[in-house]
């Protein structure tokens, strides 16, 4: 769903409290499933009504396209939410990871598994797909790293630079930062037009955190999608994949908590 922008976060161990802490279950399917799956569920919004904390993350607020709002503990939220994207769903917060089961991936959609991951990845026949040995090997098995709802690791970061390169070859598509979800958009003033693809097992320090980089973020068919005043496009995809190969932004780790705030400057230690 469409999230918050936030002017100052704390960076922990397990991200930004409150990211990724609820998740839709998709009970026609099985599995835990985010808009790769379910595109609906980008025309809604959630936000938190009271301060998430660590250890103390309260139900977010859901708002359908209508502007119909409700807590995602309510006892029909499952129910309305199910309406608006016209799939059986539950909601569920965090639970833990010995709950294997609950995390494990659902049966595919196509049994042939490289249409499965071009149908996910938004990649057409002759075009190459994301090497999937650099993600976390539990993947192979479960939705999301068990005890996590995150795609594999707790943040996703962009430059402008990047953004402002990928509309500059390729006009024509909107290259709005909202299509890509990152958690942290930094502000470079770069000759190099996707530097973070280069920061792989490099830290940053930002406000009082420390992160390490630990690989590309290869782009998925979310990207190409249509939502709020955003027209879906694949040519998003197609232009991706002939600039980088299909990776925007990075995903990261947090090494050492702390606050970040806008504003505050990014050094590559």
């Amino acid at each position: 769903m469409r999230g918050e922008d936030r002017r100052s976060v704390f960076l922990g161990l397990a991200g930004i409290p409150g990211d990724r802490s609820w998740a839709v279950r998709d009970e026609q399917r099985g599995g835990i499933q985010g808009a790769k799956k379910i595109p609906a569920l980008m025309e809604c919004a959630a936000r938190f009504l009271e301060e998430p904390e660590e250890g103390a993350i309260p139900a977010p607020e859901i708002q359908l396209p209508s502007g119909e709002p409700f807590l995602a503990d309510a006892p029909d939220a499952a129910d309305r939410l199910g309406a608006c994207v016209g799939r059986e769903v539950t909601l569920w917060p965090l639970v833990p990871a010995e709950a294997l089961e609950h995390y494990r991936r659902a049966a595919p959609d196509d049994p042939d598994l490289e249409k499965e991951l071009r149908a996910i990845f938004g990649r057409q026949p002759d075009e190459p797909l994301p090497d999937l040995g650099k993600f976390p090997p539990e993947l192979l098995q479960f939705e999301s790293p068990p005890g996590t709802y995150f795609d594999a690791f707790p943040l996703t970061l962009m430059t402008t630079s990047s953004l402002a390169s990928m509309q500059k070859a390729h006009p024509e598509s909107t290259y709005d930062v909202r299509r890509f979800r990152p958690n942290l958009l930094i502000e470079t003033k770069s000759d190099e037009p996707f530097p973070e693809l280069d920061w792989a097992g490099q830290r940053l320090r930002m406000g009082s955190a420390v992160i390490h980089v630990e690989m590309e973020c290869p782009r998925c068919v979310m990207t190409t999608h249509g939502f709020s005043d955003l027209p879906k496009d694949p040519g998003i995809m197609r232009a991706l994949v002939r600039e980088t190969g299909g990776n925007l932004g990075a995903y990261a780790s947090i090494e050492e908590p702390g606050d970040v705030k806008v504003g505050d400057e990014v050094t590559l230690l």
